[in-house]
């Protein structure tokens, strides 16, 4: 799969996806102005009001071979999501985290979105892709049990659920 990519969702919607690059940083932070509170927690688990230039970066300059972050722009060249894979030292599994821009959700940009990333981490040889979710974050999670997703209670807090989904025969190239 090539790290660019035209996606057409269900509902007839197309977007592209390309990894993210320094010169988006501006993009990326008016990106999360249209993000709703909810969405902003549930993204980073946590009470942010405002994207950090810090975060900003981490999103748009990788040196790490690990971490792979994505952009998906509407044809009209709107970002409308981001998404993030950053797998363990040892490529085994990875962690994902998805973001919709508030006005373009409920077009299958999540659900294709993931699926995206998900055969990217295929490919790239990892077992399994999970994430970590607020329990009141159900229309993701509906999305990932839909998509294969094992959805279990985080151990360490009641709030919190993990899905996981088992991915293909790891690479032998």
């Amino acid at each position: 799969m090539t790290p660019n990519s035209t996606i057409t969702t269900r509902t007839g919607f197309h977007f592209d996806v390309r990894p993210a690059r320094p010169d988006d940083e501006p993009t990326l932070a008016e990106f999360f102005t249209h993000v709703t509170p909810d969405d902003l927690r549930f993204r980073f688990l946590g009470g942010v009001k405002e994207v950090s230039h810090e975060r900003l970066v981490a999103m748009t300059r990788s040196d790490d071979p690990h971490t792979h972050n994505f952009l998906a722009y509407s044809t009209d060249g709107i970002l409308i999501a981001v998404a993030m894979l950053a797998s363990d030292a040892a490529d085994r599994n990875g962690e994902v985290a998805i973001c919709i821009r508030s006005d373009r959700k409920h077009l299958g940009v999540g659900w294709e979105l993931l699926g995206y990333i998900a055969n990217y981490a295929e490919e790239l040889g990892l077992d399994a892709i999970e994430s970590v979710e607020s329990r009141e974050n159900r229309a993701a999670i509906e999305v990932e049990r839909n998509m294969g997703f094992t959805v279990t209670t985080d151990p360490d807090d009641a709030t919190l659920v993990l899905v996981r989904r088992e991915l293909g025969a790891r690479s032998t190239g």
